[in-house]
């Protein structure tokens, strides 16, 4: 009958299994009914098994070893913690920092709403129309005429940015035939007005332009404060002129180049 059982127990399935304690141990062992078979089943000294518990049992050939106490059912749902991620930080006293400001970029290009040339009190219309002429500067040689001041207008278009900084400004040029073939640089002038006046433009701030060849053509830097000038609508044109006849300069106007000082504004706020 033993043989029998022993046959039977050898085909329970080996590893983990579950079993109920029919008997409490002695000489480190008891009895477990494992799939309707009792069997004997080895006990370690640190487990505390009584009739009736719930056994999780490893097999290791035809021994089984008794590895834990399978504990009753809760008698109440366990209580889940609030979750901590979304806990606020605690109150230090302290103000929190102000939000970074959002920065924005961008460029923006002032084809100019008039080109012309001031010369003996009046604005030059020999050539052009006056409010597409040509730039000069200088006096031509021998000519009984006065200096000429050559200046283009921006409009308002310039002040749409109010309130941002510049932080690049360019101007386009181009030389066309009058003076000498050498390489010649303007002087470039602020100019306070944003349109043509009926008398002298004011002229402001100055600095030398590009040194260009007759047909040359460029993309000149201006100064910074420049275009911040033209943002800020404290100045409207750009010009050249020269206190002296010399050099004598002819620059593209509006009428004779589409780009002629075409001004471009990078700009952030």
């Amino acid at each position: 009958m033993a043989d029998f059982a022993d046959t039977r127990a050898s085909r329970i399935t080996s590893g983990v299994v579950r079993g109920t304690a029919v008997s409490t141990p002695s000489g480190g062992a008891c009895l477990v009914v494992v799939g309707g078979i009792t069997v004997t089943a080895r006990v370690a000294t640190s487990l505390t098994v009584a009739v009736g518990n719930i056994l999780l049992l490893s097999r290791l050939g035809s021994t089984y070893y008794v590895t834990n106490v399978v504990p009753a059912a809760p008698t109440t749902t366990p209580t889940t913690p609030p979750p901590t991620d979304n806990a606020p930080p605690p109150d230090t006293g302290d103000k929190p920092p102000p939000p970074k400001p959002t920065v924005t970029t961008g460029t923006l290009t002032c084809v100019p709403t008039a080109t012309a040339c001031y010369r003996d009190g009046s604005w030059r219309s020999d050539g052009d129309p006056v409010s597409s002429f040509d730039l000069y500067q200088g006096r031509y040689s021998g000519s009984s005429y006065g200096r000429n001041t050559g200046c283009a207008f921006y409009g308002s278009k310039p002040h749409t940015l109010n309130g941002a900084t510049c932080t690049k400004a360019t101007l386009k040029v181009k030389r066309l035939s009058a003076g000498d073939y050498s390489a010649r640089s303007a002087t470039l002038r602020l100019i306070t007005q944003t349109s043509r006046p009926a008398g002298a433009p004011t002229l402001n701030e100055s600095t030398s332009g590009p040194s260009l060849k007759i047909n040359g053509s460029t993309t000149f830097t201006l100064p910074t404060s420049w275009g911040q000038a033209l943002i800020d609508g404290t100045r409207g044109g750009i010009g050249i002129t020269v206190s002296s006849d010399d050099p004598y300069i002819h620059l593209a106007g509006r009428g004779s180049w589409s780009a002629a000082f075409t001004v471009s504004i990078s700009w952030r706020r």
